[in-house]
């Protein structure tokens, strides 16, 4: 009888510019990270490689943090230079792939850790100026004058205590629930703008970007904080304020229960 493969299961720790992409995830004829990283790992390896990611982020938003995992089929058959936990084999890959993607760091894991459903949270950071920005205008979202940050920051203080965000959440997809426990939400004033920066165990399609967008009427004096309140008792995505430009939001962490992925 022969042996059975030993398959090893590796975390990727990433980052991309969401720009260029429709999102991590594939899809068909569309251009996403997932597709580019698979096709490096796949090239490289010289085995078929599938990598499943943390969560996916919509059409041009971006990831500071990413966390993605797959699986060979016994690693101590590869030459040393194939070891995916070694310096070469990541420096290696970012050279397969586009400068707008790129690898930190991988490292084995036991097979049972999963990418997506072991991680406890993630956080996300939408970046609004308040001058008409240049430099950095692919990655924040301008907004005219100053907003009532301490109005904002009533509705923040809400979030925690929600546990329904249909109202915020994109129209005809196929989640099962749209219930989600916001663990911190908080709106600062930075230099020339504003942060927003809020962690769940989940998030919804959409759902960051619907909030901000509401969280910036509440700021403009478009919406009362009592207003607010009724959006998300409404439960009716039609209520919400519209989504700002994907182009402002990041993942900037993901959680997982005592694994070294920040090391």
């Amino acid at each position: 009888m022969p042996p059975l493969n030993v398959v090893t299961r590796y975390f990727i720790h990433m980052a991309y510019d969401g720009t260029a992409y429709c999102g991590w995830q594939i899809q068909p004829n569309e251009k996403t990270v997932q597709e580019l990283v698979e096709l490096a790992l796949t090239t490289i390896l010289r085995q078929e490689i599938s990598v499943t990611g943390a969560g996916r982020t919509d059409t041009g938003v971006h990831a500071s943090y990413f966390i993605a995992h797959f699986d060979v089929d016994d690693p101590s058959a590869l030459p040393p230079v194939l070891d995916p936990e070694g310096e070469q084999f990541v420096f290696k890959l970012n050279r397969f792939l586009p400068p707008d993607i790129v690898i930190y760091k991988i490292y084995s894991v036991p097979s049972d850790v999963h990418a997506r459903f072991s991680a406890i949270y993630r956080t996300y950071h939408y970046h609004i100026s308040t001058l008409k920005p240049l430099f950095t205008r692919g990655y924040c979202h301008h907004v005219y004058g100053q907003l009532d940050l301490k109005a904002i920051q009533e509705c923040c203080v809400l979030l925690p205590g929600i546990s329904d965000f249909t109202s915020f959440a994109k129209l005809h997809t196929d989640v099962k629930t749209n219930n989600c426990h916001v663990m911190r939400a908080d709106w600062t004033e930075v230099d020339n703008g504003y942060l927003f920066e809020i962690k769940a165990d989940r998030f919804l399609r959409n759902m960051v970007r619907s909030l901000t967008g509401t969280l910036l009427d509440v700021g403009q004096g478009k919406l009362t904080v009592q207003e607010f309140k009724d959006i998300v008792e409404a439960k009716d995505r039609s209520k919400a304020g519209q989504s700002v430009p994907a182009r402002g939001l990041f993942l900037v962490d993901i959680g997982y229960d005592k694994l070294p992925e920040k090391n």
